[in-house]
């Protein structure tokens, strides 16, 4: 009897020998498949993640969100905060990106996510402490080889309990029977394109980006039957940094962003940039022709289609509302409706955000 313990047994050199003896190989998987998720299912995801100024900084760098308030003191002071605090898009992004590997590391479409609501304000050196919830379980008619599911997600300090932040999340999980090949990673619904609506004759931009310059904008649109709409003119290119660095960096496992092999043959063909990392830059575009205060709620986000490597994220802002009597003395509340598109000018992600705007 063959010892097959021994080093020299079996000759993993031998290409041919070692080919089978893969094949023959039983793999340990990750990740979940939809039959794992049941209504009512409460997950804790135990590795958690210490929020840190490196981390920090570096998100802002990479997707343009260069708003001092987060690295210079003198500035966060003025801004009302103790210190530098974590920016909200690297803070949803870690919390998110830590219920990865137990919620979708088997792939499968980022339909969305709503109801983001920031609670406290996070400082680098926080430890977080995540929990999901499933919320809803449903069948794909479009895609049988997957199934739908939406978590409620909470980021807390895990030192005092204290919730940061939550969300809900829905994603298409691929079912283990039939198995699927993974599809992408952010993207798509079924939802197909609608006969839209008249377009506004006139679009208004709003002269500045204090509270007040989009109060104007809003009242000159309502009495030109136009509509408060503009681009930025920044775009952002899709490298291997923003596309496999920034979402391991926040333990987002997902193949579809670091694993060109497994990605070969997905509908996008390539790895895919994290759905948190487009929509940080194209709200990066939108903050740099504002002067936000602080990040309230954000609504209703949707991936729309693919962003791969060379892709070229660019911005585009609606006006929805403004509100005097919401926020501090020193800002009032703006709503808007921000989308991200590529350089085929077709839209990628949507969703709607309401903000605390500096008044002049």
């Amino acid at each position: 009897m063959t010892d097959w313990t021994a080093p020299d047994a079996i000759d993993c050199s031998d290409e041919r020998l070692f080919g089978t003896l893969l094949d023959r190989a039983e793999t340990r998987e990750k990740g979940h498949y939809f039959e794992f998720f049941d209504e009512g299912d409460e997950i804790h995801h135990d590795p958690g993640l210490r929020l840190s100024q490196h981390g920090n900084e570096e998100w802002m760098g990479q997707t343009l969100n260069h708003d001092p308030a987060y690295w210079r003191p003198d500035d966060a002071r003025e801004r009302g905060f103790d210190e530098p605090p974590a920016h909200p898009d690297y803070l949803l992004a870690c919390v998110m990106g830590v219920t990865v590997e137990d919620l979708s590391e088997k792939g499968g479409y980022f339909l969305g996510r709503t109801n983001v609501a920031f609670q406290r304000t996070a400082y680098p050196g926080t430890e977080l402490d995540v929990t999901s919830t499933v919320v809803d379980t449903r069948t794909s008619s479009s895609r049988p080889n997957y199934g739908i599911v939406t978590w409620e997600s909470v980021g807390r300090d895990r030192e005092t309990g204290e919730e940061l932040v939550s969300y809900e999340r829905t994603n298409m999980i691929p079912r283990r029977e039939p198995m699927a090949a993974d599809g992408s990673g952010t993207v798509a619904d079924d939802s197909s394109p609608a006969d839209g609506p008249e377009l506004p004759p006139t679009l208004v931009t709003p002269d500045g980006g204090t509270f007040e310059a989009f109060r104007t904008a809003l009242d000159r649109a309502r009495d030109a039957d136009a509509a408060v709409a503009y681009r930025h003119e920044r775009g952002r290119t899709m490298d291997e940094r923003l596309v496999a660095g920034l979402p391991l960096a926040t333990l987002n496992t997902a193949r579809q962003h670091h694993n060109r092999d497994a990605m070969a043959d997905s509908p996008s063909g390539d790895i895919v940039a994290y759905g948190d990392v487009t929509r940080s830059i194209a709200l990066a575009h939108a903050r740099s022709d504002e002067a936000t205060y602080r990040e309230r709620r954000f609504e209703n986000e949707r991936f729309h289609d693919f962003v791969t490597l060379g892709d070229t994220i660019y911005g585009f802002t609606r006006v929805l509302d403004c509100d005097s009597e919401a926020g501090p003395p020193t800002a009032g509340a703006v709503t808007f409706e921000h989308v991200a598109f590529n350089q085929e000018h077709s839209p990628v992600y949507s969703g709607r955000r309401t903000a605390l705007i500096t008044r002049q």
